[in-house]
């Protein structure tokens, strides 16, 4: 195949994907369901987030959780462990989710009632995954201490669609070189409008202003039906 053929495969590839993407979303926001897509790069704090955050926003929403992963049902069980619905979707070593694949898992559970949020844990990669809309209302990049501040211009793409950023890990900031002003001035080089917030799994830090950031996202959505 040709540089040139490649390329078309590629474009063709995108436009069904972001056909489905905009199917979904529209389903998800009729139906009153948030949808949040998280990405980052591997042991950035997703699937620790997500434990941490969700059992208190079950409190008062129906929360669903779609992880994405190449092997196992690790992360899926974690989260069933917290008490929170979630289901597995495994790209058997494709570094990405697609639209299509968050339609079958979700025609498969076939749920008696909406959910209120709908999050999508993405394959742990800042490369792939950015391409692919997956019919979300939110997506938020994450970024974590150890990983360096420099990452918004090493990966632009991924910063650049993303209308949050979260700065995780921030209770080790005392063991690294990371300054996390620069972090976010980097970001919003990239993406001007991005959100920032500054979270800790382990401590709860930031936890509740994430929550509430959540709450209000989704409130705006359906006020703008």
């Amino acid at each position: 195949m040709t540089k040139i053929e490649q390329i078309h495969v590629k474009e063709s590839l995108l436009k069904v994907n972001d056909f489905v993407a905009r199917e979904l979303r529209e389903r998800f926001t009729s139906q009153g369901s948030y949808v949040v897509n998280l990405l980052s790069s591997p042991g950035a704090g997703k699937t620790s987030l997500l434990e941490a955050s969700l059992p208190a926003l079950a409190e008062d929403y129906r929360v669903l959780v779609f992880e994405g992963d190449l092997e196992t049902q690790l992360d899926a069980q974690r989260i069933r462990n917290a008490g929170i619905d979630a289901l597995q979707i495994t790209t058997g070593g494709a570094c990405h989710l697609e639209a299509h694949q968050i339609l079958q898992a979700f025609d498969a559970l076939s749920p008696e009632e909406p959910y209120d949020f709908i999050f999508i844990e993405n394959v742990g990669n800042l490369v792939c995954p950015a391409s692919y809309d997956l019919g979300e209302h939110l997506r938020v990049v994450l970024l974590s201490v150890p990983e360096g501040q420099d990452k918004p211009p090493k990966y632009p793409a991924a910063f650049r669609g993303a209308q949050a950023m979260a700065l995780t890990k921030i209770d080790v900031l005392d063991y690294f070189d990371f300054d996390p002003d620069e972090a976010e001035r980097l970001a919003r080089e990239i993406q001007p409008d991005i959100d920032v917030l500054r979270l800790s799994a382990k401590t709860g830090d930031g936890i509740p202003t994430w929550l509430e950031f959540l709450r209000q996202r989704r409130e705006e959505r359906l006020a703008a039906r």
